[in-house]
């Protein structure tokens, strides 16, 4: 199994529980639950293959769905909605720090895959991390996390950056993404409990 499989794989199962638990914190149906599960945890890989020109992930392979299906039924068994404010819980915040991390990972590999440029690379990875949840957003009519949270989007950027340089230099491995995963969770994390923001325009 590559790095981009593993990092996909862990991606969906991060996001499919982070969408499930946006759904239950926002009180959806049933229905609501899995719609807000399946665009988190596939919205943006979608969008990412569109625009590197292959058929997406999602039309050819069944992983993951049953990843999506899954991880809300294992949600649902133990209960996870009945926690309540799960939005400043850490199986929330970790999940989807997890979650950010690795579909910005996949996005940058798929980038340089195709022979996309340094932008080119940054933007189909921060729409691999971002493009689920804000579309999920948009459909609960939630602002978007990447306008409002703390260091949320700007963690993509920078992991996506970092996988750039490590392919110009052509050191790419298991060993060096695994090892950028873990940074970039990290950093997430410290910047969510540190409540670091990036600087706004006032009058």
């Amino acid at each position: 199994m590559s790095a981009l499989e593993i990092a996909d794989i862990i991606g969906v199962i991060c996001f499919a529980l982070s969408g499930f638990l946006i759904s239950v914190h926002y009180k959806l149906d049933i229905l609501g639950v899995f719609i807000s599960s399946f665009l988190t945890a596939l919205g943006g890989g979608m969008i990412r293959d569109v625009l590197a020109n292959r058929t997406p992930y999602v039309f050819t392979q069944n992983l993951p769905v049953i990843l999506v299906v899954t991880t809300v039924f294992v949600a649902l068994l133990f209960k996870l909605h009945k926690i309540d404010d799960l939005e400043s819980k850490s199986v929330f915040i970790i999940s989807d720090a997890v979650g950010l991390v690795s579909f910005s990972i996949t996005g940058s590999i798929i980038a340089i895959q195709n022979d996309f440029n340094f932008l080119g690379a940054l933007i189909l990875s921060f729409l691999t991390a971002v493009g689920g949840g804000t579309l999920r957003d948009i459909l609960i009519n939630r602002v978007p996390s990447i306008l409002v949270s703390e260091f949320y989007a700007t963690v993509a950027l920078i992991v996506a950056t970092i996988v750039f340089a490590l392919q110009m230099y052509d050191l790419i491995s298991l060993l060096t993404l695994t090892l950028v995963f873990i940074f970039g969770v990290a950093l997430r994390l410290l910047a969510y409990y540190r409540n670091w923001h990036l600087p706004t325009l006032s009058k």
